[in-house]
C-alpha cells in the first residue's frame, strides 16, 4: 500500500486559470441562449410578415378581379354603344383573366404562409391565424455609441472574445510555467509478505517506506522554449484575429442603427405613399367609368396602388427587423429600458 504526493514547483497555476475562465464561459452560454431567444421572436417576425402579405396580396388580388370584372362589364356595354375600340375591351378581358390567374397564386401562396406560421407556432391545422396590421411602432432614440457600450456588456460575442483572450494567455503561461519543470514528491507506503493475501496485509507496519525528492529533467533539447515560441505566436494570431472580428462586429452594430434610425422616415413615407396612390386609383377609377381616361392610365394606377400596399409592408417589416435584430446583438429592451435577462438556473431545473 502506497500514498504518493507530486506537486510541480514553478508551474502553472491550473486552478487559478479555470476561476478566470469558466466564468467567461457561463456568462458567454447565458448570453447566447438570450440571444437564441430573440433570434427565435426575429424568426416569429419573418413569418408573421410573410402571411401578413400573403393575405394583402390575396386582398388586393380580390379587390382587383372583382374591379377587372365591373370594367370588361362596363367595357362590353360601350363597345356595343360603339364609344371605345375593339382593342380597349380585349385589353380589358385580358385584365379579369390577369386578375383571374394572380388570384390563383396568391391562394397558393396564402395557404403556405399560413401552414408554415402553424407548423412554427405549433398550432393544429384547424386553427386559422388572421394577422393584424400594426398600427404603432415603439418610438426609441438608438445611438451607436449607447448600443455598443450594452452589446460590449451584454453580447455573447464580447464574452467570447474575453473567453479566447484568457485561453490565449493560459496557454502562454502554461509554456512559459513548463520551462521549469521541477516536481517534488513525496511518497509513504507500507509493505507485507505471507502467504496468503489476507495475512501479507496484517503487519505493514513491520516494513515502512518513505521517499521524497525532486524530479528535474535534464535535456529537452530546446523543446520547451519552441513551446513558449508557438504559443506566443498563437496568442498574437489569435489578438489579430479578435480585432479584426471587433472591427467587423462594431460595423454591422453601426450599419444597424443607422439603418433603424433612417426606418422611421421610411415608414412614414411609405404610409404616405399609399394614401396617395389608394387616392388616386379610386379617382381613375371613376373617371374610366365615364369614359375620360384610357385603360393604360386606369393599369399604371392600380400598378401603383398594389405597389405602394406592398411597400409599406415591407417597411413595416424592415422597422420590426431592426428593432429585433438590435435586441439581440445589445441585449437590452429599448422599449421598455431595461436589459433582457432570464434565470437560467430555473430554466435548467425545468
Amino acid at each position: 500500500v502506497a500514498l504518493t504526493l507530486n506537486q510541480p514547483v514553478f508551474g502553472v497555476n491550473h486552478t487559478k486559470w479555470r476561476r478566470r475562465i469558466e466564468p467567461e464561459r457561463y456568462a458567454e452560454a447565458k448570453a447566447a441562449f438570450l440571444s437564441a431567444s430573440e433570434d427565435v421572436a426575429l424568426q416569429a417576425i419573418d413569418l408573421y410578415f410573410s402571411l401578413l402579405l400573403a393575405v394583402e396580396n390575396h386582398r388586393i388580388a380580390l379587390q382587383n378581379l372583382d374591379n377587372a370584372s365591373r370594367l370588361y362589364e362596363v367595357a362590353r356595354e360601350k363597345r356595343e354603344m360603339g364609344q371605345i375600340s375593339r382593342n380597349d375591351l380585349l385589353q380589358m378581358e385580358l385584365n379579369r383573366l390577369d386578375a383571374t390567374s394572380e388570384l390563383t397564386d396568391c391562394e397558393s401562396a396564402l395557404k403556405q404562409a399560413m401552414f408554415t406560421l402553424r407548423a412554427f407556432l405549433d398550432l393544429p391545422e384547424s386553427v386559422d391565424i388572421s394577422p393584424v396590421m400594426p398600427a404603432r411602432t415603439p418610438c426609441a432614440e438608438i445611438t451607436y455609441a449607447d448600443a455598443l457600450e450594452r452589446a460590449l456588456t451584454n453580447n455573447k460575442f464580447a464574452r467570447n472574445v474575453r473567453r479566447r483572450q484568457l485561453e490565449a494567455d493560459y496557454a502562454v503561461a502554461s509554456a512559459k510555467g513548463d520551462l521549469r519543470e521541477i516536481s517534488l514528491f513525496a511518497r509513504v507506503g507500507f509493505t507485507g509478505t505471507d502467504s496468503g493475501i489476507g495475512q501479507a496485509y496484517r503487519r505493514l507496519h513491520d516494513n515502512q517506506g518513505v521517499e521524497l525528492g525532486l524530479s528535474i529533467p535534464l535535456l529537452d533539447w530546446g523543446k520547451r522554449r519552441g513551446k513558449v515560441k508557438v504559443a506566443e505566436s498563437n496568442r498574437r494570431v489569435m489578438e489579430s484575429r479578435l480585432r479584426q472580428e471587433s472591427l467587423d462586429f462594431n460595423q454591422q452594430l453601426f450599419v444597424l442603427v443607422e439603418r433603424f434610425g433612417n426606418q422611421q422616415q421610411q415608414l412614414s413615407i411609405a404610409v404616405r405613399a399609399d394614401e396617395i396612390a389608394r387616392q388616386r386609383y379610386n379617382t381613375n377609377f371613376e373617371t374610366f367609368m365615364i369614359g375620360k381616361i384610357s385603360t393604360l392610365d386606369l393599369n399604371d394606377s392600380q400598378t401603383k396602388k398594389d405597389e405602394s400596399k406592398r411597400q409599406y409592408i415591407n417597411e413595416l417589416y424592415k422597422f420590426w427587423s431592426y428593432w429585433y435584430r438590435i435586441r439581440s446583438l445589445t441585449l437590452y429592451d429599448y422599449g421598455n429600458l431595461c436589459d433582457i435577462n432570464a434565470d437560467i438556473e430555473k430554466i435548467c431545473r425545468m
